[in-house]
């Protein structure tokens, strides 16, 4: 049997797990396996990837801004302009919490200079207060995934086959036995949910994550919606309206009560017809802020609760793992370590404590 060694293995199969893999190989000139699924082109969406979030805090608007030039230059140059594509998307609410938000985001987007229109309610319904962000990028997964993959062949990502299986210790480093080869890894990145769930060890399961079962419901094409993506602030539900104007929604909850509720929210005027649902787990933050870092600071590094803006983020992440980050990315990175304190958060988004 043959051995060798590479610096990290890459556990995921989002675009922000592709990006991070391989920045870490083309950038920093690391040794990198990754393991994750083409998949994007086949599976209903369990995601979006966008530029702008219902986020609260400073600092990550600030961040946000600062990095999406460098994440779209590269995001270009490896899918191509296809691969993204500018959107206007509305976030609402109907319950008070929700627009208290809604009026604290829209400070944060204006002062941070994007253009933040308030949605009249004769656009959403009765009793629902929206807001309308301008100009955000919007990733095309089917698209970028191939990209991507090319990319990382490229640069010499080494990819898991059929049959190839994968250790994760407890310790974060890992090993892939590939037939004859065995591959020793100094640190695993869990950088999705579903390679959380699978390769996390129990032991060091923090208790800031959380379990939660999440739906996808695909509807036959029907009437437009007020903008091509709306996310509900009260239920965390995403509505993304596709171009033959059948609607995908994305968001907690088993299959029969999601279904229920979206049918309550488009409303008799806007009846559908499912064709296509899927029901499987996924990992919250019990303060709805990202968490990364290694599990009780020695084991493996997981990327958490990022949400729709992981993938702006990749480039900072990247240099964070190497140790090369910038002053504001340690400290964004710093302040939202998984081992935190689950009481008194002090980067908790809205829908998480206090």
């Amino acid at each position: 049997m043959s051995e060798a060694r590479a610096d990290f293995v890459i556990v995921g199969s989002t675009p922000t797990a592709r990006l991070v893999a391989g920045l870490l190989a083309s950038t920093h000139g690391k040794a990198v396996v990754f393991s994750g699924e083409s998949q994007s082109g086949y599976r209903l969406p369990r995601a979006v990837d966008l530029s702008v979030a219902q986020i609260t805090r400073p600092e990550s608007w600030a961040l946000l801004r600062a990095g999406l030039p460098e994440a779209l230059k590269l995001i270009s140059r490896i899918g191509g302009r296809r691969a993204w594509s500018r959107i206007d998307p509305i976030f609402f609410s109907e319950m008070p919490d929700g627009k208290e938000a809604l009026a604290h985001i829209r400070h944060m987007a204006l002062a941070f200079g994007h253009a933040a229109e308030l949605v009249p309610s004769s656009a959403l319904g009765m009793g629902r207060d929206g807001l309308l962000l301008r100009d955000a990028v919007l990733l095309h997964r089917p698209t970028l995934e191939a990209g991507l993959d090319r990319w990382l062949e490229q640069h010499r990502v080494r990819r898991l086959l059929d049959g190839d299986a994968l250790t994760v210790h407890a310790d974060g480093s890992a090993e892939l036995v590939s037939g004859e080869d065995r591959v020793e890894i100094g640190q695993a990145v869990l950088a999705d949910d579903a390679a959380i769930l699978a390769h996390a060890p129990k032991a060091l399961w923090p208790p800031l994550l959380t379990r939660r079962v999440h739906s996808t419901v695909a509807t036959e094409p029907t009437r437009p919606m007020a903008a091509a993506l709306m996310h509900r602030l009260d239920t965390g539900l995403t509505l993304v309206q596709q171009a033959e104007r059948g609607i995908a929604a994305i968001g907690p909850g088993a299959i029969d009560p999601f279904a229920a509720a979206l049918g309550v929210l488009l409303g008799r005027e806007r009846e559908f017809r499912q064709a296509g649902q899927s029901s499987y787990e996924a990992v919250v933050t019990a303060d709805a802020a990202p968490a990364v870092g290694r599990l009780s600071g020695s084991g493996p590094d997981v990327l958490a609760g990022l949400g729709p803006t992981g993938a702006f983020l990749a480039p900072a992440i990247a240099r964070w793992l190497c140790g090369v980050a910038a002053p504001a990315e340690n400290a964004w990175l710093g302040a939202r370590l998984v081992d935190r304190p689950t009481a008194a958060s002090a980067v908790a988004e809205f829908g998480g404590m206090a």
